[in-house]
């Protein structure tokens, strides 16, 4: 029985807003156009699919349980449809006494929800917690490199790119769980800026000469419309910071190059973008899954 694809919701609060700037002709660092390319470097198939369920995402995030998960571990909890059915995984598996001792480490506010609806310990993220794993869904995924974009669209203000980030760092392994929609060369789409309040506006200017071109820039709001300022009721995170979108209307030749220039902008505290090395990425398709590493050249995954 075939596997079912199941995208990631997509829906952007951006796009009920009005246009804070608007770039003109030109072209900017890291937005040129490439050629769409679907390279499948360092990949493992594994075929067939659950008899009691059609889920390409559930078999993904039980996967990654069953592959990665040992007893005795801290884990990263990621945020998103494929980490929510792990966290209910890992539950049951907490239940049947198939895993033992686990201790979860919430990346999120709804996640930590979860993980306790499910009946995982929880702990405090610290800087010098020893994460031993971690899991998180991806916006989208870089092919062959594995950067990937968060907070494209769930992120609220009660949630924290920057302790996201900080978790999936610290993990001494890290799996992202994705559509093969998702996985990109060239990918487009919006990327998160976290900007202080107080110098938003030349911040968003830097970027977008930066981008000219190749990208919108709007200003995130917490409800209604965004006006040309964004709007009256900006989105504040838990953090005190504004969140600026970057939607590329151009394929991204490189999100690395990207991020290099997002961290050179004055009043940039952080953003979506995610490198790691080593991680792995478990995609998800209609004809099963897909096991990616971001190995060197020549370094194949063997099954």
């Amino acid at each position: 029985m075939a596997l079912a694809t199941i995208a990631i919701a997509s829906s952007n609060p951006l796009h009920s807003s009005s246009l804070a700037f608007t770039t003109s002709t030109g072209r900017g660092r890291g937005g040129s156009c490439c050629t769409r390319t679907r390279r499948r470097s360092h990949c493992l198939k594994i075929t067939g699919s659950n008899p009691a369920h059609d889920s390409a995402l559930f078999q993904a995030a039980h996967h990654t349980v069953d592959t990665y998960i040992k007893s005795g571990m801290v884990i990263g909890l990621g945020s998103g449809q494929a980490s929510g059915m792990a966290i209910q995984y890992i539950g049951l598996q907490l239940g049947a006494g198939a895993l033992k001792d686990i201790v979860g480490i919430p990346t999120s506010v709804a996640c930590a929800s979860e993980a306790a609806r499910a009946g995982i310990p929880l702990g405090h993220y610290e800087y010098c917690s020893q994460i031993d794993f971690a899991f998180d869904d991806a916006d989208i995924l870089e092919e062959r490199t594995l950067i990937a974009v968060i907070g494209r669209s769930r992120l609220q203000a009660e949630e924290s790119i920057i302790q996201e980030k900080a978790i999936l760092n610290a993990a001494d392994k890290l799996v992202f769980m994705t559509t093969e929609k998702q996985y990109q060369s060239g990918p487009d789409g919006s990327i998160p800026v976290l900007v202080n309040p107080l110098n938003w506006l030349q911040a968003a200017e830097e970027i977008d000469d930066l981008f000219l071109g190749d990208a919108e820039v709007w200003r995130r709001p917490s409800v209604g419309l965004a006006g040309p300022n964004g709007g009256d009721f900006p989105l504040v995170t838990n953090e005190g910071h504004n969140v600026l979108d970057i939607i590329f209307t151009s394929p991204i030749l490189s999100l690395a190059e990207v991020s290099n220039s997002l961290d050179e902008v004055d009043g940039v505290v952080d953003h979506g973008i995610i490198s790691k090395f080593p991680c792995t990425a478990v995609i998800a398709s209609e004809s099963g899954l897909s096991v990616v590493d971001n190995l060197p050249k020549n370094a194949v995954k063997e099954p």
